[in-house]
């Protein structure tokens, strides 16, 4: 058994627990979401790891990381894809890993890995992040209050935006859960979610997605029900779940047809009033109404005049959302 003990098991690894494990050969057809160890060869763009609760550690030449493959689609970080040879690089701080296809221009050269092995049980069975997630919850009847955040770009402020959801709802009293249905796996978010109050946290993560993209709808679609339905089991009554990405993201766009019927109401984080425009068109296309615009436009109040007057809906900013606001989104049902 090769011993792992000084290895960094990073945050997408965190499904493992505590289990006996050792490694073995690479598979021949390697795949989304299997668990694999590999080597520092280079430190770049990446030089921290998110371990398995979340906190970033330093990384060293020659370090052994346990991580996952998977793909990137992030238009201001890498794109990036499942590697078809042991060299590749680390696509996140949470330990997605796959080769890089295209880099931003602000991005460094990516942190380089050498894949020496797949990660196993004491069976020397290789593993895969489906094999170490067991929720199956029950349906959620009724199903609670659920808010959805989705976003013009990235970095457009839809974390912020569910977060200030969360602490107002937690300050009216409520049992609030949080999740993410979409996006790479990370710890960053769900620290965001926990400082903000929320009683439950569920992501894809937990059912065995290191990265979305590349997963088909209909598996995004079934896997927002269940992330719902789970934190519902937790005892959440109102919701508040973040769709990453862009709209015009292939995936987050597909993903809107499945919005009406699920979200109570929607929200939409935009950087300006041209973003809460475009926004506001795909959405429209799509079959769906939005409460209210919120994200980095709430910043400036002058942005927000020219976005409420460009659309006609208010601009609520995550602070505002944490004071209170959050209730009057409750009762802005669109599909009521």
């Amino acid at each position: 058994m090769r011993d792992l003990s000084g290895a960094k098991f990073s945050f997408v690894s965190r499904g493992v627990g505590s289990r006996a494990l050792t490694m073995t050969n690479l598979r021949r057809r390697p795949a989304q979401g299997d668990l694999v160890v590999a080597r520092v060869v280079s430190l770049g763009q990446h030089h921290e790891l998110e371990d398995q609760h979340g906190r970033r550690v330093r990384l060293y030449v020659g370090d052994l990381v346990v991580g996952a493959f998977g793909n990137r689609y992030a238009t201001d970080f890498y794109e990036g894809y499942v590697p078809d040879g042991p060299h590749t690089h680390l696509l996140t701080a949470g330990g997605v890993i796959g080769t890089v296809a295209s880099s931003h221009g602000r991005r460094g050269t990516p942190t380089a890995l050498e894949v020496i092995g797949a990660l196993a049980d004491t069976t020397g069975t290789s593993l895969n992040l489906t094999d170490v997630v067991h929720l199956n919850p029950p349906v959620a009847d009724p199903p609670p209050a659920t808010v959805v955040v989705v976003g013009s770009s990235m970095n457009a402020g839809k974390t912020t935006t569910v977060a200030g959801i969360v602490r107002g709802w937690v300050l009216a009293g409520l049992t609030v859960g949080a999740g993410k249905v979409t996006g790479s796996g990370s710890g960053k978010d769900r620290w965001v979610y926990v400082d903000a109050g929320a009683h439950a946290i569920v992501d894809f993560l937990d059912f065995g997605m290191p990265s979305t993209f590349g997963y088909r709808t209909e598996h995004l679609i079934t896997t927002g029900r269940l992330i719902r339905n789970e934190l519902a089991s937790q005892g959440a009554t109102h919701v508040a779940l973040e769709i990453a990405d862009g709209l015009l993201q292939p995936q987050t766009h597909e993903l809107l047809s499945a919005l009406p019927g699920f979200a109570d109401s929607v929200l939409l984080a935009v950087n300006d009033a041209l973003g809460a425009v475009g926004g506001l068109r795909v959405l429209d296309a799509a079959g769906v109404s939005v409460a209210a615009l919120s994200g980095i436009v709430s910043a400036s109040p002058l942005a927000s005049r020219e976005a409420e007057d460009a659309t006609g809906l208010p601009v609520i900013s995550p602070a505002e959302l944490a004071e209170g606001a959050a209730l009057d989104i409750l009762r802005t049902k669109q599909w009521a």
